[in-house]
């Protein structure tokens, strides 16, 4: 198959689910579950779009409140929603997204290079202040573990997204999919505006 074909396949994905989100967050059909759970972050040291080492529990660490999820660059189904969702915040938030900390981390580290990951968040454009890490298999195991996002398989991932609250140590652990006025809701929470 042409890489042109590819290109025009993943878009016709992207936009059929995008659309069919849409269409249920609307019809007020989209559900997700909302729990605060506590989490460790492991001492790993990743590596962001740009191929710059990153010390992840460092990273999430700062003073910036944080939002993380579990995504990989060519996927063509829940991915791109959440990266839609990640996109929208930072405009909505304009010059001020910067004081927020977006990291996806990769669930298929043996394929998202930096040049992936870099062209990936290039689709969504995004702005500073969004990382998309990878590293060896064994590291990003140990961040999906300590997050209770262990998948063994990138096909069989789920939609989760972790908002850092402002107590130490606990998550707003965000499981389905949500509406761009419900996670902006959700970011208002614990202090995003």
């Amino acid at each position: 198959m042409s890489k042109s074909i590819k290109v025009i396949l993943r878009l016709f994905c992207t936009v059929t689910a995008l659309s069919f989100m849409t269409n249920l967050a609307v019809a007020g059909e989209l559900k997700y579950k909302r729990t605060i759970e506590s989490y460790t972050a492991p001492d790993v040291v990743l590596v962001n779009q740009d191929g710059r080492k990153v010390r992840f529990r460092e990273l999430i660490q700062s003073k910036k409140p944080v939002i993380l999820d579990f995504i990989f660059g060519t996927c063509t189904t829940i991915c791109p929603i959440l990266s839609v969702s990640f996109a929208n915040l930072q405009r909505k938030l304009g010059t001020d997204s910067q004081k927020i900390q977006l990291i996806s981390i990769s669930i298929d580290p043996e394929n998202d290079t930096p040049k992936v990951m870099k062209d990936y968040l290039k689709r969504y454009r995004s702005k500073p202040g969004w990382d998309f890490l990878t590293g060896t298999r064994a590291d990003i195991d140990k961040v999906m573990y300590a997050f209770n996002a262990y998948i063994p398989n990138k096909m069989s991932h789920y939609p989760l997204t972790l908002i850092r609250s402002d107590e130490p140590g606990k998550w707003i652990r965000v499981f389905g999919l949500m509406g761009s006025s419900e996670f902006i809701d959700e970011c208002k929470k614990v202090g995003i505006k």
